[in-house]
């Protein structure tokens, strides 16, 4: 073996024992940011699959839907994003925060794949509006519009700073509109080019929710409108 052989091999190996090792701290930090997760309680307000409550939005696929960036930021001082919100500061120190954070960004609804999805029970398959305001709960839609898709969350850098509500979608869009908005995502435009994007978009939901569930979701979104009134219908 030649020395140019001998280093190449030695790099090889150093690059393969770097790449575990890198693999290995990544794997440990999720483990402990689970263990963080539940030593904190958060299970008591936030559901991942079919385990924990209901106060909070569920988190099965909020490393899907929320970046890390904006994780961190939420988790280092919540009523600083959201002034109203039930969710407590808990001051965590950095390194339990970057562990809680890569925990979160791991959660991407994989969950949904490998057991019975909470809306595809018979009761609710009958019913497309029903089933289609579980899936708005599930999934973590209304982490963002609020319950009922009634908006008002914040979001930096938009117009009127804020998400929008949901209650008119009806108005805006046909249900195949809809639907494909919902299926391809949306990143809102920045109110002012000049300062940093907005950190919530809406993700492409067409990745995880199945065409048929894709129909119950806009369903649901249809019937959120307020009945017309009868200025409004002359």
């Amino acid at each position: 073996m030649t020395k140019i052989q001998f280093f190449l091999l030695t790099l090889s190996f150093a690059t393969l024992f770097s790449g575990c090792a890198s693999q290995s701290e990544s794997a440990s930090s999720v483990s402990r940011g689970e263990g963080y997760f539940a030593g904190y309680g958060c299970a008591t307000c936030h559901r991942i699959g079919n385990e924990g409550g209901r106060l909070g939005p569920d988190l099965t696929t909020i490393g899907f839907r929320k970046s890390k960036e904006w994780l961190d930021l939420w988790l280092k001082n919540p009523p600083e994003w959201k002034k109203n919100t039930l969710m407590p500061n808990f001051y965590l120190k950095d390194s339990i925060r970057k562990d809680m954070v890569d925990y979160l960004v791991s959660l991407k609804g994989d969950l949904y794949e490998s057991k019975e999805r909470p809306w595809n029970k018979s009761d609710l398959m009958a019913d497309p509006r029903k089933r289609g305001e579980t899936i708005f709960n599930s999934v973590g839609c209304v982490g963002c519009h609020g319950v009922t898709g009634k908006g008002g969350y914040p979001n930096n850098n938009v117009v009127g700073g804020a998400i929008p509500t949901l209650t008119r979608v009806a108005d805006g869009f046909s249900k195949e509109e809809l639907k494909d908005r919902i299926r391809k995502g949306s990143i809102p435009a920045p109110a002012n080019p000049q300062s940093p994007s907005p950190m919530i978009t809406m993700p492409a939901w067409g990745k995880i929710l199945k065409e048929d569930e894709l129909d119950a979701l806009v369903e649901y979104l249809y019937s959120l409108r307020p009945p017309v009134s009868e200025e409004e219908a002359w």
